[in-house]
């Protein structure tokens, strides 16, 4: 856990934008609904994720993590000064909570096949770890052990860094990953803190917002607003490689909510050059976020 200087305490957390490809639309990300009695963005839709948990960054689990030797999460993040064991932790809290939350495991076997879990006997028995690793009955370490498979970081790509601001009581300092969906497994939501789930695509996913028919919370939607210019998977996976990734910590400004690059963003340590040509603050209009330019 760690402070901005406002004497708020905030917690690291991991989100995971599942994508998968779509014979009639290019491609469809995933997203699920908070249930309604949740602390925090309850009801809203979003991606997987969660908090980032002491046992992801447990020693135990090194002998079950595959990866390259010039795999340098760190690096990767684009935050050389995060120590190596704190960067893993957010890949690893990533894994796991995709696979509590909506049982997509992005791990396999040691020769890097994702685990298919066709067959409903594997398929009840990773049901079951799931719902003990909820419960804090079973470690991942532990899994990976009894079933004889590695996790795979490496096939998470960061996508963004979103600091929740000042003005909620409950802050979370989060990575975003991008990941496609594993062959031969499918995404079920988690009953007690997920209610509903679909797989849309960005331009979909922003009319039924303006719609109303789902709510999306500033940091979700300006993510799928970005996502909804790339025609395929291919085509995002390539951009996000040449992506700079900086912190994201909204702003807020009268009826806006500022982004770090607006010309009247004014928090040291986060603000970037001025660009008046892209959509640089958020407003809420009639209960819908929508983005908006500096005038």
């Amino acid at each position: 856990m760690y402070s901005t200087g406002d004497k708020k305490v905030f917690k690291n957390a991991a989100t995971v934008i599942l994508v998968r490809p779509s014979a009639s639309a290019g491609w469809k990300l995933f997203l699920v609904r908070r249930h309604q009695k949740q602390s925090f963005m309850a009801g809203a839709y979003v991606f997987p994720g969660g908090q980032v948990e002491k046992s992801d960054k447990s020693p135990a689990l090194e002998s079950y993590i595959k990866k390259n030797p010039d795999f340098k999460p760190a690096r990767i993040l684009q935050e050389n000064e995060l120590p190596e064991k704190d960067a893993l932790g957010f890949f690893i809290a990533a894994i796991r909570e995709t696979f509590e939350e909506v049982g997509i495991l992005l791990g396999g076997s040691p020769s890097g096949d994702f685990i298919s879990f066709h067959d409903k006997d594997v398929r009840a028995q990773y049901n079951e770890y799931r719902r003990r690793l909820y419960a804090s009955e079973i470690t991942l370490s532990e899994i990976a052990r009894e079933e004889g498979i590695l996790f795979f970081p490496e096939v998470l790509v960061p996508y963004a860094h979103w600091i929740t601001p000042d003005f909620e009581k409950m802050r979370f300092d989060t990575r975003f990953f991008l990941a496609k969906l594993p062959p031969e497994q499918r995404p079920v939501a988690d009953a007690t803190e997920l209610t509903e789930s679909l797989w849309v695509t960005p331009e979909n996913a922003l009319q039924m917002h303006r719609r109303k028919e789902i709510m999306l919370m500033p940091p979700t939607f300006k993510t799928i607003e970005e996502l909804s210019v790339f025609a395929s998977i291919d085509e995002l996976f390539m951009a996000c490689a040449q992506k700079e990734i900086y912190p994201i910590l909204p702003q807020l400004s009268g009826d806006f909510i500022l982004l770090p690059h607006d010309p009247e963003y004014s928090l040291a340590g986060y603000k970037k050059s001025p660009d008046v040509n892209i959509a640089s603050r958020i407003v809420n209009e009639n209960g819908v976020w929508k983005t908006a330019y500096y005038r």
